[in-house]
């Protein structure tokens, strides 16, 4: 029989816990002590009473090993953080960090994203915890309780008893073991679910390069990546280019495309002229493939005009009475009829009463509800349509591009919304690599999700720029280069271009919603994507770049996905990048000395 032991490995007073690192005083700092705390052995039953050799104020440990239910560190509103604990299995990184007072701070974030509350350490002591937190399991920050309310207030905060009278309060003064046992099991039964059937990597284990993709063996531990702020080298000066403006030259003479990474690279490098959009945009969304001759796309178009009014003609003949009995049907319906009346109405095209593009703009709604019945219809979709109509002045034609658009952002409409958090959580690693001040103002004032960028993410900038401007940035995305999740970079530019106004007015979690939806139309297009370019630049030329860092600009492949295909196509990103050498832009050498490695797309 094998048992579970504990041992205090670290413990430090004087620790405060900042609601508002940006201020301090009474109300914002909440005075307590951290202790982490060691696991040994494993497997068997665990010893129910616990020595620690020493008389503890008091301690909240574990050692119920029971089937591991899905547990979160608690999240907190603002203003109501007490005392709190975190098995280290569900941490994503912590760090130091300096704040306007001066004061160095260790700023904790969760798994899910969620940031904790700055940590000061009033006497010193970071750098210690720091030297832990990979082999131990659990740590605890306990707010000194001044009175027995207090005492109880706390215990509600963590919800370890279902109790909170003061008879409670009473019996853990008189039996702190007993009722803490008892107690802690509610929140995180951690020991049979952290260990063995983790399959992520922890990138603080002794592993070679050979064995960075495979899984992990079941006996290791759970791990987290530590991030630390990486020196990125400078950021080099990027430039845009010419608009592709020739594209007979990209044809051979049965009309196939000769070179279609190259048209690619320039659509991606400066855009394409308004004459040629509605050509080269049905190559760039899958209408046709880039293999195709003149004679071949002709029959796909006719075979796709078929497929579009069949489905044309199936909600065309559904009658009221029929309708009446298939609500969600109706329900699409009416959800497109309200969204057509309102969607892009200052343009001429949807201008006006008895538009005909309005009616166009219906019709092929209504048929992707047909296309796609599982998702139907989801608001925001028709601002995704709205451009393609406009270019191709054609119903069945931007009906195929839609499908196309939707096949690389349809989970952003889905109803669990995992690929939104997924993009948000995936921004955050983003920005926390790019500019650490900024993140952490953002986590002090409750706005560390970055949800404010919610919509930018959704239907990819589509209210933030003019209409025309739109046009040129999602012929650029739909390149796909020189990352699939550029948008990520063309985000991260716009709020570290904000960040002078967001710390400097000292925005709050309201004002910085506020401030970020009136930047709408107030954004220069070329400034932005030369920005996000200049990011990923900057990002692929380090050296000591983090792992989940990589993996989001495709540089690194996660040990979820499934390995590449050895017929995959050429990597997109190799003539960038050696196009940024040549400029003489890199300070740092390639991360390892290797190429980055595209993956398959990781999001919508």
């Amino acid at each position: 029989m094998f048992y579970v032991i504990h041992q205090l490995i670290f413990e430090k007073e004087g620790v405060y816990l900042h609601t508002n690192a940006k201020r301090s005083n009474q109300d914002t700092a909440i005075p307590g002590f951290i202790r982490i705390v060691e696991r040994d052995g494993e497997g068997g039953e665990e010893e129910t009473k616990f020595d620690p050799g020493y008389e503890p104020d008091w301690a909240v440990i574990s050692t119920v090993k029971q089937e591991r239910r899905q547990e979160h560190p608690p999240v907190r509103e603002k203003g109501q953080w007490g005392s709190f604990s975190l098995p280290l299995s569900e941490l994503y990184s912590l760090r130091r960090a300096r704040f306007s007072l001066g004061r160095n701070f260790l700023v904790l974030t969760t798994r899910g994203g969620d940031p904790l509350p700055p940590l000061h350490f009033q006497r010193g002591g970071a750098r210690e915890l720091l030297k832990y937190p990979y082999i131990y399991i659990l740590l605890l920050f306990l707010a000194y309780p001044h009175d027995s309310g207090a005492l109880s207030q706390s215990f509600d905060e963590l919800h370890l008893f279902d109790e909170t009278s003061a008879d409670l309060v009473s019996r853990f003064i008189q039996d702190p073991y007993a009722t803490t046992f008892g107690g802690f099991s509610k929140v995180t039964n951690f020991f049979r679910g952290a260990l063995p059937h983790t399959h992520q990597e922890s990138p603080l284990s002794n592993r070679s390069p050979q064995d960075a993709h495979c899984p992990h063996p079941a006996d290791e531990e759970p791990g987290f990546e530590l991030i630390t702020c990486v020196k990125l080298g400078p950021r080099p000066q990027v430039k845009r280019g010419k608009p592709l403006d020739n594209w007979d030259q990209f044809l051979d003479p049965e009309g196939r495309v000769t070179d279609p990474q190259k048209v690619k690279e320039l659509v991606f490098r400066g855009g394409i002229v308004p004459s040629l959009r509605r050509e080269v945009w049905k190559f760039l969304l899958g209408f046709y493939p880039w293999n195709s001759t003149t004679k071949e796309r002709e029959d796909i178009l006719r075979v796709k005009t078929d497929e579009y009014f069949r489905m044309k003609v199936q909600w065309k003949s559904v009658s009221e009475e029929q309708e009446m009995r298939n609500s969600l049907f109706r329900g699409y319906r009416s959800l497109i009829e309200r969204d057509v009346n309102r969607t892009d109405r200052h343009n001429s095209f949807f201008s006006g009463n008895e538009n005909p593009g309005l009616a166009l703009l219906h019709d092929v709604l209504m048929t992707y509800c047909m296309y796609n019945f599982d998702l139907g219809y989801v608001q925001g979709m028709s601002d995704l349509l709205s451009p393609l109509l406009f270019v191709t002045q054609n119903e069945v034609e931007s009906f195929w591009c839609l499908t196309g658009f939707m096949d690389l952002v349809h989970q952003n409409f889905e109803e669990s919304q995992e690929a939104m958090k997924q993009q948000l959580l995936q921004l955050s690693v983003l920005l926390r690599a790019l500019d650490p001040e900024l993140c952490d103002y953002l986590d002090s004032q409750d706005s560390g999700s970055l949800c404010f960028c919610f919509r930018w993410l959704l239907i990819w900038f589509k209210r933030e720029f003019s209409f025309e401007d739109i046009l040129s940035l999602w012929e650029v995305l739909w390149t796909r280069l020189p990352c699939e999740n550029f948008h990520l970079l063309m985000a991260s530019s716009i709020l570290e271009s904000q960040k002078e106004e967001l710390i400097g007015s000292n925005h709050d979690f309201n004002s910085i919603l506020k401030h970020i939806n009136e930047l709408t139309m107030k954004l220069d297009l070329q400034s932005v994507l030369c920005g996000a370019e200049a990011i990923y630049l900057q990002l692929t030329h380090c050296k000591e770049l983090p792992s989940k860092v990589q993996e989001v600009l495709g540089l690194r492949v996660p040990c979820s996905s499934s390995d590449e295909s050895p017929n995959s196509e050429p990597k997109e990103t190799d003539t960038l990048l050696a196009q940024s050498e040549a400029r003489g832009v890199s300070s740092c050498q390639p991360f390892n000395g290797q190429t980055p490695q595209r993956i398959p797309p990781t999001y919508p």
